[in-house]
């Protein structure tokens, strides 16, 4: 596969400051075909350059990598019906139109739920424990933004909810979950929640927060996840690119890798393809579809799935060309102010399925 204009593009737009740098992944089923790092870890010269060792905070691929796929898992184990009420297994979530609220559309983000409010300030500074209580006692006392199906608004809430859903279901904690159902069985390493100070020297900073009152380097930028400690199924996640793989690899062999089955092909195929609850909406089940002006860009097929972070970060797999591709980057450092990679995202895409399609 060849690279060179993917990654004039980079350099291009890391020229006019749409990001310090980058590190990008791309491969099949069976192999990874191309991992480039391009830039520094900031806007200072002398800084550390981007290798494929950077690690990144991931944002909201941690819907995708932790919290979707284990909530495929418990699907298969007959634990999580798709179908049923949130207020099956949240009892409290009740009342006020709350009760037509179902699992699949938390995945889909229709259920009705405020986009995002900010709980860390309420509930922040407490225990792991009494904190995450607090976010969903407000969650459940919140009324609905809008009727269930009738549109689709992303939604953090709604991430939350299902956290706390799989929390329940399995009496353990996402973390925990996580690297026993997910990052060991497939071999996913240097990837976690709350990285180890040690690494500190290899994570790209984030934003100058005023609210914190500090560079974030190491510690998740999403304050509503700061607030849970660092560990939440909506953000969380910091990794390598490298360390993304395999899961994109599993989901391109439709639910198998290394010998592990993590879920049957029917529950892939189930999740990845449009929802079709509102009409019109390119949401999956836990991910995104193309749409036109989209960040996959004009050429994935109509069959991919994937999803972007608002660190700036994204994973698109594609599996009618056997491929996937993943971009970390620190956009918002040191503001979260630079809207520019979102013009960038679909120009890299498109350029890496033109790369793959004449190699």
């Amino acid at each position: 596969m060849k690279n060179e204009t993917v990654n004039q593009l980079l350099a291009k737009a890391i020229a006019v400051d749409a990001m310090p740098g980058a590190v990008y992944l791309t491969g099949t089923r069976e192999t990874v075909l191309a991992e480039e790092a391009l830039g520094h870890l900031d806007y200072d010269a002398e800084t550390s350059s981007v290798t494929p060792d950077t690690i990144y905070d991931l944002a909201s691929l941690t819907k995708t990598i932790v919290t979707t796929p284990l909530a495929m898992l418990l699907y298969e184990q007959g634990q999580l019906d798709l179908e049923a009420p949130v207020n099956t297994y949240i009892p409290e979530f009740s009342g006020d139109g709350k009760d037509n609220v179902v699992i699949a559309d938390l995945l889909a983000h229709c259920g009705g739920l405020l986009w995002w409010t900010d709980l860390y300030k309420s509930f922040g500074g407490r225990s792991q424990i009494e904190s995450k209580r607090g976010y969903i006692d407000k969650i459940c006392e919140l009324p609905l933004d809008y009727l269930p199906r009738s549109k689709s608004i992303y939604s953090d809430l709604g991430f939350l909810l299902l956290g706390e859903v799989l929390e329940r279901l399995t009496q353990s904690t996402l973390d925990l979950l996580a690297t026993n159902e997910i990052f060991t069985p497939l071999g996913m390493e240097e990837i976690w929640y709350n990285p180890p100070e040690r690494l500190l020297s290899r994570i790209a900073p984030t934003e100058k927060d005023k609210w914190r009152g500090s560079m974030l380097r190491g510690v998740v930028h999403d304050e509503n996840a700061y607030g849970l400690g660092g560990i939440a199924p909506h953000a969380g996640l910091f990794s390598t690119a490298r360390a993304i793989a395999p899961i994109a690899r599993m989901f391109l062999n439709e639910g198998v890798l290394n010998n592990h089955r993590l879920v049957t092909p029917e529950t892939v195929q189930l999740f990845t393809q449009r929802a079709n609850l509102v009409a019109g909406s390119s949401r999956a089940l836990g991910w995104d579809t193309p749409a036109a002006g989209g960040s996959s860009g004009g050429l994935f097929s109509p069959v991919s799935y994937g999803h972007t972070g608002f660190t700036g970060t994204s994973l698109w797999i594609d599996p009618s060309r056997n491929f996937f591709a993943i971009l970390l980057t620190n956009r918002i450092h040191p503001t979260r102010e630079n809207p520019k990679l979102s013009s960038l995202r679909p120009r890299f895409h498109d350029a890496l399925v033109k790369a793959l399609d004449t190699s």
